[in-house]
């Protein structure tokens, strides 16, 4: 007797690295965040026969000059990518962009509250701008529908700039799935909307989850120590 058997359906994630941690992992404690497991658990809940193939996270190196803790920041966040690579090998990966600002600062209009706009009233600031991690996440997201890599793709952004990748995907591969996850806080009663969800990613998903819980993300932390072939890593004290 043959017994037949579904073919997996493959899915793969694309991470907005910026979004991620601006929108729902600053100044919470779930910054060790194993983000394989969040998308296994979800794929799990679904329960569509759909096989995780790939997540691919976009960002940018931390720059110790920037960054709250300095150089311990650059060690926590190059320790938080390299312990997930350890463990999951080449079903994770990380995408460089770059960080890029003007030494002399930026001349841009100030803020004077309950006046109008006077581009003669300028400041001279700090812009640090994160470059080519949306041009990244857009042409990988296209060119691995153009190799037929995936079945179903999930981008995790709030970011309005993916737009148009989605868009492209939806037209030129309608077969392929497209879900939306955003990474932002749920709404809590009372308080002020930390961050507001984007419509025009949520309007080109055939699916949508609105945001992601503490439970969800408790759930799917990395161990506090990650064995690897020579010295283990730890999770980051200040994290």
């Amino acid at each position: 007797m043959v017994t037949s058997s579904k073919v997996p359906i493959k899915t793969a994630v694309y991470i907005d690295g910026y979004n991620l941690y601006y929108g729902r992992l600053r100044g919470t404690p779930f910054k060790w965040l194993d983000v394989v497991q969040v998308f296994q658990d979800l794929l799990a809940e679904r329960d569509q026969n759909e096989s995780l193939e790939k997540v691919s996270l976009f960002t940018a190196h931390a720059l110790a000059t920037f960054a709250t803790h300095g150089s311990a920041s650059v060690l926590a966040q190059a320790d938080y990518h390299r312990a997930l690579k350890t463990k999951y090998g080449d079903r994770f990966e990380t995408i460089y962009g770059k960080h890029s600002f003007d030494r002399d600062g930026t001349l841009l209009p100030t803020f004077v509250e309950d006046q109008p706009y006077d581009r003669t009233l300028r400041s001279r600031v700090w812009k640090l701008e994160e470059k080519k991690t949306d041009v990244n996440l857009a042409i990988s997201m296209y060119r691995d529908a153009c190799k037929g890599l995936y079945d179903r793709i999930i981008l995790v952004s709030n970011d309005s700039d993916a737009e148009p990748a989605l868009q492209a995907i939806r037209e030129d591969f309608p077969h392929i799935v497209v879900g939306v996850v955003l990474p932002i806080r749920p709404p809590t009663a009372g308080a002020e909307v930390h961050r507001r969800a984007s419509g025009s990613l949520s309007n080109l998903a055939h699916w949508v989850i609105n945001n992601l819980s503490d439970s969800r993300l408790q759930a799917s932390q990395l161990p506090g120590v990650v064995p690897t072939k020579k010295k283990p890593i730890r999770k980051p004290v200040h994290w």
